[in-house]
């Protein structure tokens, strides 16, 4: 195998945005596991469902055809397909040469799975072992640190738009951007939630934005809410 794991572990840690941890740290990954194609996913990122996708393609990603996605979004537990069928049944899920043999594993949020990370190998190259089980299990808990850390920093605000609003509105603008509800955001800052609905009609209209989304995407910088954290006011 190729990079070792503290060599991988270092470069997460340092990855200062999601396009480098992609452009940079992945490539050394997949080098490390031998594997012809390597891919990181964000579930808020990905493109919508192609209706015009072939039939095998669409039933290698579903979950109820998929044993080996099922596993990783039931278990959170990384997984290679011999893990899970007998030889041979694999081809018949994926018929794809170059995804002979796959591997994947979780990135977790807040105890939620956000993501994952998948391998492949072409048919006729050596399968995925334990092995590899342990090492894709070690380097997803550094990628789901990094997430956390990368969540937790502190958000840069888009000037002149942040003038607009008063250092209470701040205060409820910062917590919106790290997700919260309402209710969660009146207890943090010891107010009603009916409290912060009403300020944040107030700062919709000076923000002229009609959702939580567009607020962050006005008042932040390299921040956006995920589907699973747009609440409603």
């Amino acid at each position: 195998m190729g990079n070792s794991l503290q060599s991988l572990f270092g470069a997460i840690a340092q990855a200062s945005d999601e396009e480098e941890l992609r452009q940079h740290v992945m490539v050394k990954v997949g080098e490390h596991f031998a594997a012809q194609r390597c891919g990181l996913f964000f579930f808020d990122k990905l493109p919508p469902a192609n209706p015009n996708l072939p039939r095998m393609l669409k039933l290698a990603l579903s979950v109820e055809h998929n044993p080996v996605l099922r596993y990783l979004v039931e278990q959170h537990a990384p997984v290679h397909e011999e893990l899970l069928l007998p030889p041979g049944a694999w081809k018949m899920i994926c018929p794809r040469s170059d995804h002979g043999h796959v591997m994947a594993g979780p990135i977790i949020s807040n105890g939620h799975l956000v993501g994952g990370i998948g391998f492949t190998r072409v048919r006729g190259t050596p399968a995925f072992n334990t092995r590899d089980l342990a090492d894709v299990c070690a380097v997803c808990l550094h990628l789901s640190t990094w997430l956390e850390r990368i969540q937790s920093q502190p958000k840069k605000f888009n000037s002149p738009n942040i003038n607009r609003l008063t250092p209470r509105e701040i205060q409820i603008a910062e917590l919106v951007a790290q997700g919260l509800t309402s209710a969660e955001i009146g207890a943090a800052l010891w107010i009603t939630e009916n409290s912060v609905k009403q300020a944040l009609k107030r700062m919709f209209r000076k923000l002229e934005v009609s959702s939580r989304a567009e607020l962050v995407g006005r008042l932040f910088s390299n921040i956006s809410l995920s589907p699973s954290k747009k609440h409603a006011v």
